[in-house]
């Protein structure tokens, strides 16, 4: 027999893992109905003739994203995003607490800039002081590149120190130079 169009109402005698669609055909076979067919009815005979039906269009969908797969490019990108993550949380780790020991001297700085003004401190105690806070932030700076200016009307305070930031892929050396001015205001 020839393929016949495939009717709506025929589904009750059929067995689909899937949902088919319309216009959709069904070939018969005349050797499945000698082996299965138990039955010598015309209509027994038409359900066992028919062969594996093969719906055209149903995989278009999920069959570009299976070939993707196999292809092996879908699971490179989120590893290689992944390794640039990691390298940016790495570099970050090296050198935001530099910036951030930086940050605080500078801060620290300008706080006894305010108080030897007020105070009247002298040269020496407020290089001591600054030295106290360089101590504590780990700053790799010595004692003799602080400079400090002090009158009776202004306080300067300056340093530079350069930390050295050592990734694995490469060696990075940060300079850093926070000052500190205050005026008396009388």
């Amino acid at each position: 027999m020839s393929a016949a169009p495939f009717l709506s109402g025929n589904t009750a005698y059929t067995k689909f893992s899937t949902q088919f669609q319309p216009g959709v055909s069904v070939s018969y076979t005349e050797p499945y109905a000698l082996l299965l067919c138990k039955e010598e009815s015309p209509r027994h005979r038409w359900l066992w003739e028919m062969k594996p039906v093969f719906f055209d269009g149903i995989g278009d969908r999920r069959a570009s994203a299976h070939r993707r797969a196999e292809r092996g490019e879908g699971k490179l990108k989120p590893i290689i995003y992944l390794v640039i993550a990691v390298l940016v949380i790495y570099c970050a780790a090296k050198i935001v607490p530099a910036y951030v020991s930086d940050y605080q001297l500078a801060d620290k700085m300008q706080e006894q800039a305010r108080f030897a003004v007020v105070n009247r401190y002298n040269e020496e105690q407020i290089r001591d002081n600054i030295f106290k806070v360089v101590q504590d932030l780990d700053v790799p700076a010595k004692r003799e590149t602080i400079k400090v200016v002090s009158t009776n009307a202004i306080v300067k305070i300056s340093i530079e120190y350069t930390v050295p930031v050592d990734l694995f892929f490469y060696h990075l050396d940060l300079h850093f130079s926070p000052s500190s001015e205050n005026k008396a205001l009388f």
